[in-house]
């Protein structure tokens, strides 16, 4: 096919006969370029990634030696479809001894491959043309991408410091509760590490049940809660009647790359996510799965010690911003802090957005972080910077600390 013909083949969803050619560049691709041309103009100076949104370090050794152990095993070798018994009971145990939730392994669990996956997947379970999906913003956007791509109609709903970063749910009007099937909430969230309150997941219950739209709940940092009281929308009365709720293996276990979370809530969902699911993918290695339920039989001893890491870096980069000037504090939980961009320094540059700010932050102290402009003007650090032992954390910590330390920033009123 001639390339003239290809191009009117692109579906229009993803840009039609103009896809290749935008030559808009994405926020990603800024930074991504931004860091290059910082290395290229100070080759001696390391770059500070704070701007990765996955862990440091890789998963425990007994995790590691579990893989090994089952991808050697013949009965492992073939398709798992949706998922293999052994993962769902560790699944089960792990949702009642962490968050109380009682789950049935048969028909309330179901693996996926990660829980980007489940988020692209779970529209195609609800969504036809007209429908609405509820999402936050800032927010991680992947389950809204799918509503669109399947003629569906994203509400986004801002989440500030003046809203306790959750949604104002009431404020939505009668023909958007109509419209809408999906209600996405992301605790502890990202990019902003708030966590919800007990008080806040029952008037969003509430509001599901009054209004017949399923919660899409991720929990993706579910395990990362810095007070050591982790909570599932499960455990909120009547929830299971309307939610469903996914968890990964990801953040909490430093298993990112392994690809591996699960869904789980209410049986008629989850059975739907299954349908899905098994015509868009033939399950996750068993391999994984096994070893994956290794590190949810050791949550007790691998949880604390990855919530001790973040919490002190997240400790020590607050402190550090602070100095600066920026009124930033260790969030509830996840690896990020989110805290409002500077509008310049004394020393007389000047940022439109946090986008501006991220990009002098590369450009002059290879430092980098994510800009997020979506609800007021935020930069988000992330505390996954690359450190081999807490004398290599600390010595990056203090070289954060010794960039910013002769700059001046200026911040808008309020802030």
């Amino acid at each position: 096919m001639a390339e003239n013909g290809l191009q009117e083949c692109f579906a229009e969803r993803i840009g039609g006969r103009q896809f290749g050619r935008d030559d808009r560049i994405y926020k990603f691709e800024k930074i991504k370029r931004a860091k290059v041309a910082a290395r290229k103009a100070q080759p001696d100076v390391a770059l500070i990634d704070m701007g990765v949104g996955e862990p440091d370090d890789m998963a425990f050794p007994e995790v590691v030696a579990a893989l090994s152990e089952e991808a050697a095993k013949w009965e492992n070798r073939t398709y798992t479809d949706n998922g293999i018994m052994p993962f769902r009971l560790a699944v089960r145990d792990y949702m009642r001894d962490v968050y109380g939730v009682e789950l049935d392994a048969a028909t309330e669990i179901c693996h996926s491959v990660g829980s980007k996956s489940a988020l692209s997947l779970i529209p195609a379970c609800f969504i036809d043309p007209g429908d609405a999906s509820i999402l936050t913003t800032p927010g991680y956007p992947v389950m809204g991408t799918w509503t669109d791509y399947l003629g569906g109609r994203v509400i986004r709903m801002p989440i500030t410091p003046e809203n306790a970063f959750f949604p104002e749910l009431e404020q939505l009007g009668a023909s958007e509760r109509a419209q809408a099937k999906l209600l996405y909430l992301n605790y502890p969230n990202n990019p902003t590490g708030a966590a919800a309150s007990v008080e806040a997941l029952e008037r969003a219950v509430a509001f599901a049940q009054e209004n017949q739209i399923l919660i899409v709940y991720d929990a993706a940092y579910g395990a990362l809660r810095f007070d050591g009281v982790p909570h599932s929308i499960l455990a909120i009365r009547g929830a299971k009647d309307i939610a469903i709720e996914l968890h990964s293996m990801s953040k909490g276990f430093n298993m990112t790359g392994w690809r591996l979370g699960w869904v789980c809530g209410n049986p008629n969902a989850v059975a739907a996510f299954a349908h899905v699911k098994d015509n868009c993918d033939s399950g996750q290695f068993a391999a994984i799965q096994l070893a994956s339920a290794t590190a949810l039989n050791m949550h007790a001893r691998i949880t604390p010690l990855i919530c001790a890491k973040y919490k002190r870096r997240l400790d020590a980069l607050a402190g550090i911003l602070c100095e600066s000037g920026f009124n930033a504090s260790c969030p509830d939980g996840s690896f990020f802090l989110y805290t409002a961009a500077p509008t310049g320094t004394t020393d007389g540059e000047e940022f439109e957005n946090g986008e501006a700010f991220s990009q002098w932050l590369i450009r002059t102290k290879l430092i980098s972080t994510v800009p997020w402009d979506d609800a007021g003007h935020f930069v988000r650090f992330s505390a996954t910077f690359a450190a081999s032992s807490k004398d290599d954390e600390a010595r990056v910590l203090g070289d954060i600390r010794r960039r910013l330390s002769d700059v001046e920033f200026i911040f808008s009123d309020g802030v």
